[in-house]
């Protein structure tokens, strides 16, 4: 009996740098945030969502993220300008397609140590695939994960925004994200 116990303490110590201590991130919704830049003529803005929902887990020892969601409402992404909040709802055909989602794929850590993450970013009701690096850093059970991501608005069927036939916003946006909370 003793020398199963051994033998099966044996294993498990053999095979601990390979077991992950899993974890969920309790995301605060104060510390957290998503944003959107967009240059157009002459000037450039940015959009903040003030709501979304984000559930994300991992390995709690190594901080990469093993599946992640996110998603919103997208009359929650305000610019701080009514009006063109109001215009960009109507440009996105707010009424047929009412939320944005990412669903990450997988992570990897490429030749040179940074991290990545692969999934998919709906908009529009329409899906498309991407990649970019992201940190992580954590101290005690306060976790943190930083990454951005450039896109075309015209690859989810959105057309370039002109006004007034002189000002248009580049189809090249910047998406940030800072998502904090503790493991659990």
């Amino acid at each position: 009996m003793k020398t199963a116990i051994l033998l099966g303490v044996s294993f498990l110590t053999a095979l601990s740098p390979f077991i992950s201590e899993a974890g969920d991130l309790a995301v605060d919704a104060q510390k957290s945030w998503v944003k959107v830049d967009a240059s157009a003529t002459g000037h450039s803005f940015s959009g903040s969502l003030s709501k979304f929902d984000a559930k994300i887990s991992g390995d709690a020892t190594s901080l990469a993220p093993s599946s992640a969601t996110l998603q919103w409402d997208f009359s929650d992404l305000k610019t701080n300008d009514a009006k063109r909040d109001a215009e960009m709802l109507k440009w996105l055909e707010y009424a047929k397609n009412q939320s944005g989602s990412f669903t990450m794929s997988k992570t990897w850590t490429d030749a040179a140590g940074k991290t990545w993450a692969q999934g998919n970013l709906k908009i529009h009701g329409i899906s498309k695939s991407l990649a970019f690096p992201l940190t992580t850093s954590k101290t005690g059970d306060r976790l943190k994960i930083d990454g951005s991501v450039w896109i075309d608005y015209q690859d989810f069927s959105l057309p370039i925004i002109r006004n007034m036939a002189v000002m248009t916003v580049d189809p090249k946006l910047k998406i940030s994200f800072h998502l904090e909370g503790d493991v659990k």
